[in-house]
């Protein structure tokens, strides 16, 4: 048997497959049966402040009794948004009862002081960790690159100062240095990143005249831009770096491995495949260790990463150019 365990974000894992935020683990149900299928670790799925918001405007604008006083609608709001995180804090306690692995917790707000909040209570009500699921579209043409990313580090400082349990902060690849921006997260305090959020693609059809969804779920092809980048940065102290997209086989795991991850994160092949997929990816990890005679994964992390590369132009390089030149 080969060993297979791992530490992230100081915690130790039986191996290093996660089961990323999403609708595979927002009840304590599906987060027990990824524990019985071997999964290493769960994050739950994402606590958004839209959808506490939401879901107040709905009991405000369904009830037909028009409101005097402003207070009756700031109550209304209150106990909304205190409703949906009760809901979601006791997600997080069943899920702590019914299975021994890692439970961590997932939250995306715009509101900054609603981070701080939302944080202390996912503490209180026992998650293992916390994972800030961020993203700032730079799409406001009057805001800075500097300015955006001032928040996320501002907001992680602040969610630092409130709680005890390791964070992680899941970001995009948007930034105007994106390099010094993780150098710059590592300098928060928080233990780890997630490379990389997984966006809503807009589509429009063009019979309908309506914007749609497209491309819901990641293919294995999506893996080169996470690869790139953990390979890049994983050689950067403070910090532990979780791989995020692509990732549907043993393979692609063993890469992410390779490259400096200290876990790799799925979920899209859980959607396709149910927790089978969990006990495939392990099987084929385990694989390669006994091929290349390896007992550990520590044995064998980083060994891609650019730290270890003897020609750092693979990783570095953004054109094509030796392909096309390989086609003459």
């Amino acid at each position: 048997m080969r060993d297979l365990s791992t530490k992230y974000l100081g915690i130790r894992l039986d191996n290093p497959l996660v089961a990323a935020s999403s609708g595979m683990t927002d009840t304590a149900d599906k987060v027990e049966r990824l524990a019985e299928a071997g999964i290493g670790a769960v994050v739950l799925k994402s606590l958004f402040e839209e959808q506490v918001r939401g879901q107040a405007a709905y009991v405000i604008g369904a009830n037909e009794q028009k409101y005097y006083y402003a207070e009756a609608e700031e109550y209304i709001r209150d106990y909304s948004r205190g409703h949906d995180l009760a809901d979601y804090l006791d997600l997080i306690a069943q899920s702590r009862k019914v299975v021994d692995i890692p439970v961590i917790a997932s939250i995306n707000c715009t509101s900054p002081s609603e981070w701080m909040a939302f944080a202390r209570e996912i503490e209180r009500a026992g998650a293992h960790a916390l994972e800030l699921n961020m993203f700032i579209l730079p799409s406001d043409p009057n805001r800075t690159g500097a300015e955006n990313e001032q928040a996320y580090l501002d907001i992680l400082h602040g969610v630092k100062k409130e709680v005890g349990i390791p964070v992680s902060a899941k970001i995009s690849h948007y930034f105007s240095g994106l390099a010094s921006m993780v150098k710059s997260l590592a300098g928060t305090g928080v233990e780890g990143v997630v490379l990389f959020n997984r966006f809503f693609s807009p589509d429009i059809d063009i019979d309908k005249l309506e914007i749609t969804s497209t491309n819901v779920l990641s293919s294995p092809g999506e893996i080169s831009l996470p690869l790139r980048w953990v390979a890049m940065l994983s050689p950067l102290p403070g910090m532990d770096i979780a791989a995020s997209t692509g990732i549907h086989d043993g393979e692609a795991l063993v890469k992410q491995l390779l490259a400096g991850a200290q876990v790799g994160q799925i979920a899209s092949v859980l959607y396709r495949e149910g927790t089978d997929a969990v006990g495939r990816i392990l099987r084929d990890l385990e694989a390669f260790m006994e091929r290349h005679r390896l007992s550990s994964i520590d044995e064998f992390r980083g060994r891609m990463s650019l730290r270890h590369a003897h020609d750092p132009a693979p990783y570095e390089r953004v054109q094509f150019m030796k392909y096309y030149g390989d086609m003459h």
